[in-house]
């Protein structure tokens, strides 16, 4: 019984971190998969900086074939890139996997490139869309030596944003930008965070049109540097969470499509891993379950209307990397669906929480709409707060010429 509620397109993560293999212990397919189906998300792109890291055809194969039949939701998981790895990168096949990452700046895994050489030969030389972590690895290493001077390992984790800095950020993805535009390159840029980067993106064409976007994650939109005092290393994120004048600005990138989608970076670390002093508490966190609803406070805020969330969240998502047949309520495409009644009050707490690592930076919050179904490929795989023990996930396939 739909009555009263609407029914959206499958939400598509373009950027997850589901640690699988080699880091289950924060999460893994089966419940990171879970908690996004909970969430209305039915398909998600994962992240090569699982151990091993993804930077082989054989380690990726070894991925897709770990997530068959384990996935509650569609998947499909990027190849990474390296200083030294384009021969295994040029074997990629674009018409099943999503595309190629690179850390530009050091996060967790620890798989930077920062050879300029290889950097520019990978532009020059894949057809692959190329997504990228952009944050300057100097500017980064200079403010954490100067910080670590002043206070050791345990830096008040409110100067994250000025250890990872607009500077850094901007350095990175306007150099990254400038050779996407020399080369021709088919580039994405993953979590936007600074007002000052969004000059570096144009809205005055549509987006099959576009051969540089960009995204920007729900925890950019929704927090700011004020909320360190509560949330400390809860909300510490590379790149980090800005000021509210950024969050601004970023909300109206989205709105006038300078920003193409919206995504979480879902990264799960345990309790134990974030209570850790700032030098050893990991960057990331958990967001996959409830990036939708956000997004629905937002709709009911006034702020963005639910055409734009969908647009946002599920058709640019599938349009941007031409992902077969999903996104869109169309006659002879998947059924990816997703029923939310947007008059449901209910608040984040540990009791309603899926993902493994048992937390998420949004306990406490109250928010007023709620997922009620979500199908992936035809099957109710999630009804009114229960998984039902469907793996119906496949892989993502995509449109591609190449």
């Amino acid at each position: 019984d739909a009555k009263g509620k609407y029914l959206l397109p499958g939400i598509i993560d373009d950027q997850v971190h589901f640690r699988d293999p080699g880091l289950t212990h924060k999460g893994d397919i089966e419940s990171e998969s879970r908690a996004a189906v909970a969430g209305g998300v039915t398909s998600y792109i994962d992240q090569p900086n699982t151990v091993p890291h993804a930077i082989t055809q054989e380690l990726l194969a070894q991925k897709y074939q770990n997530a068959a039949g384990r996935s509650y939701a569609n998947y499909s998981f990027m190849m990474g890139g390296t200083n030294d790895n384009l021969d295994e990168i040029l074997k990629t096949n674009p018409r099943d996997v999503a595309g190629l990452k690179l850390f530009l700046g050091s996060s967790t895994g620890d798989m930077l490139v920062d050879s300029s050489a290889a950097i520019e030969s990978i532009f020059t030389h894949t057809p692959l869309l190329i997504a990228v972590h952009c944050e300057d690895e100097t500017t980064v290493k200079n403010n954490l030596a100067h910080y670590k001077s002043q206070f050791g390992d345990d830096i008040p984790v409110a100067y994250h944003p000025v250890i990872r800095s607009e500077e850094a950020c901007y350095l990175s993805s306007s150099k990254t930008v400038a050779l996407a535009k020399k080369t021709g390159a088919r580039l994405h840029v993953f979590h936007i965070s600074t007002a000052k980067e969004l000059a570096l993106f144009d809205n005055s064409i549509p987006l099959a049109e576009k051969k540089i976007t960009a995204e920007v994650c729900i925890h950019h939109l929704w927090f700011s540097d004020q909320d360190y005092a509560s949330k400390g290393n809860f909300i510490k994120w590379n790149p980090a969470v800005k000021t509210a004048a950024d969050r601004e600005a970023l909300w109206k990138a989205v709105l006038d499509d300078t920003i193409d989608v919206i995504a979480t970076d879902h990264a799960p670390h345990t309790l134990a891993e974030k209570e850790q002093v700032y030098t050893k508490a990991p960057s990331g966190g958990p967001l996959v379950q409830h990036s939708l609803v956000v997004m629905l406070e937002a709709v009911r805020e006034g702020r963005i209307s639910l055409e734009k969330v969908v647009q946002k969240m599920a058709h640019n998502p599938a349009q941007l990397f031409q992902i077969e047949k999903r996104g869109f309520i169309r006659e002879g495409y998947h059924a990816d669906l997703v029923l939310v009644d947007c008059n449901s009050t209910w608040t984040v707490d540990a009791s309603n929480i899926l993902y493994k690592c048992g937390w998420s930076p949004l306990e406490g919050t109250e928010f007023h709409s709620q997922i009620t179904h979500t199908l992936v490929n035809g099957i109710l795989v999630y009804e009114n707060g229960k998984v039902h023990e469907l793996r119906a996930g496949q892989r993502l396939l995509f449109n591609r010429n190449e």
